[in-house]
């Protein structure tokens, strides 16, 4: 009995910069991720995405028209109601961008000179879920992002399991799904149904604002 190959990722690129765009396509192309449309600007990205439906984002902050993070905002953000995955790539490594950029949504925020291989895990982390941060950038983001919200965060109203802790924990630390099943000995799916659960709770969109939620009530120190 013959299988189909499993489909590849489907990818939209947006940068003002053609160069770029063509080192982010021949990079993802080089892995079977298919770039399905470019875009110069923001919203011809947002007309892109929203007509090619692609499974990633892959969005510049400073562009003409309209800048990547009210892209963001349109394709993923909390009024979004089939939202896409969005990850946002850029030069400037800005407290203010990133926050803005997790705030509307996005799933990932890397610098450019982050390099092929966190391109990669970036984008096949948005596609399932996941979310990636810029290593360079995540400690002291979300050390800033608890400090300027700590008056934000509250307790859920119902109350997470030991288990639940342990899953906060490895997600504020960047741990994938896989990463976080080996280390607690879980099946994927297990994982999966903690962070769905965890999610929930918190009332959090993704990933990010688990981690972040988890620094603001200092579960990580």
């Amino acid at each position: 009995m013959s299988t189909s190959p499993a489909p590849s990722l489907r990818v939209v690129i947006a940068d003002d910069q053609e160069m770029v765009r063509s080192g982010f396509r021949m990079i993802l192309e080089a892995q079977g991720v298919e770039v399905v449309g470019e875009a110069g600007d923001g919203r011809t990205a947002v007309d892109l995405a929203r007509t090619l439906r692609p499974d990633v984002c892959l969005l510049d902050i400073r562009m003409p028209v309209m800048d990547g993070l009210e892209a963001t905002r349109l394709l993923a953000g909390p009024d979004v109601a089939d939202p896409i995955a969005v990850v946002v790539v850029t030069t400037f490594d800005m407290d203010d961008y990133v926050r803005t950029a997790i705030r509307n949504g996005a799933s990932g925020f890397l610098l450019k000179d982050a390099g092929p291989t966190l391109l990669l895990e970036a984008v096949r982390a948005a596609a399932v879920g996941d979310a990636l941060v810029s290593p360079s950038i995540t400690v002291r983001f979300l050390q800033h992002f608890a400090d300027v919200d700590r008056a934000e965060a509250v307790q859920p109203a119902v109350a997470l399991t030991e288990r639940e802790e342990e899953v906060v924990q490895a997600i504020a630390r960047g741990r994938t799904n896989a990463e976080i099943g080996a280390e607690l000995f879980i099946s994927l799916s297990t994982t999966k149904t903690h962070v769905a659960n965890i999610q929930t709770k918190l009332g959090a969109r993704n990933r990010v604002e688990i981690a972040s939620w988890a620094w603001q009530t200092h579960r990580i120190a």
